[in-house]
């Protein structure tokens, strides 16, 4: 018998072997779910649902996208929940940074950076300084003059600690030589509120989070290389002297150890989301920044951005 068991299992392990490329040639033969870490309407979740939807003709298959919604631990729990899949290209998630890796720094975390096979990010939404429309300040030379004039005066509203608000305020800081006494709240909503009712001086917050408010608010910096075509009149940090660039980027992820020929037709395919009109008409009514980053040079962002995180928390620990 043990002969014949040895045969048979050695018949098992070279069929596993042929059917492996066969099954990658044929995928997607079911649906593709893709884990979102948030709530259902945040930017992140739009981002995933409008990505869904074209993803779906971009695999030229009959088989559908749908998006889970798996909140919690700011983002922690879907973040775990890809990581921990099995890696056949049917479970994919939203990823977002420096917020996912930044969790792995302050936090006991169940993923690092190497447990995610990196696809392609679609959305840089950049950070901003913004001030209530019914505040005295009107640049931010005149926002950290105050600070400068007098240290921790400066209140800045952060929709929590240990993301890009955050990150981005304390860049701002360094790069300004400057103090400013950090306000976290519940989330992006909360903080826009004492923004723009005047509870804290001034607020971080992506632009993204500022569009429709322009009688509230007054975007005083945008925090990246270049103008936002969503706001062309607002100067960049740098513009201004300071070299500082932080946003949130909102990208696709499956786990690690993703076969080749799945995560290449993967990325082909998002790179036709991409590239599809429609999908750009649509993300630009939406107010999301495109910025569409595949494959390495993805995962190469990831690794950018949790170095820039980990620097952070050496010099400004934040728990």
């Amino acid at each position: 018998m043990k002969p014949i068991l040895r045969y048979l299992l050695s018949g098992v392990a070279v069929l596993g072997v042929s059917i492996t490329p066969a099954l990658a040639d044929s995928y997607p033969v079911k649906p593709v779910e893709i884990i979102v870490g948030y709530s259902a309407g945040g930017g992140t979740d739009v981002m995933a649902r409008t990505v869904g939807t074209y993803l779906e003709k971009a695999l030229a298959g009959d088989e559908g996208v749908v998006v889970k919604n798996m909140p919690g631990a700011g983002g922690q729990i879907g973040f775990t929940a890809v990581a921990k899949a099995k890696p056949d290209g049917y479970t994919l998630g939203t990823f977002n940074l420096p917020a996912a890796l930044a969790l792995t720094i302050d936090r006991k975390a169940d993923y690092t950076a190497g447990s995610f096979t990196y696809l392609a990010n679609f959305v840089k939404d950049p950070n901003t300084i913004v001030v209530s429309r019914e505040s005295g300040i009107k640049s931010l030379k005149d926002l950290l003059d105050q600070a400068a004039k007098t240290p921790e005066s400066v209140t800045m509203g952060l929709s929590s600690l240990g993301g890009n608000d955050h990150f981005a305020a304390i860049l701002m800081e360094k790069a300004a030589h400057v103090d400013f006494s950090f306000v976290p709240f519940k989330g992006a909503a909360n903080a826009r509120t004492a923004i723009m009712g005047g509870h804290v001086t001034a607020g971080t917050m992506t632009l993204g989070q500022t569009i429709g408010y322009a009688d509230n608010l007054r975007v005083l910096a945008v925090l990246d290389d270049e103008r936002s075509p969503f706001a062309p009149d607002v100067p960049t940090a740098r513009e201004l002297g300071y070299d500082v660039e932080m946003g949130s980027y909102r990208g696709i992820v499956a786990p690690a150890g993703l076969p080749e020929k799945i995560r290449d037709k993967l990325i082909a395919a998002l790179r036709a989301v991409n590239d599809d009109p429609d999908f750009q008409k649509t993300s630009a009514k939406q107010g999301s920044p495109i910025s569409f980053i595949a494959g390495d040079d993805f995962a190469a962002l990831a690794k950018r951005q949790i170095a820039v995180a980990k620097d952070i928390w050496e010099s400004s620990p934040w728990k």
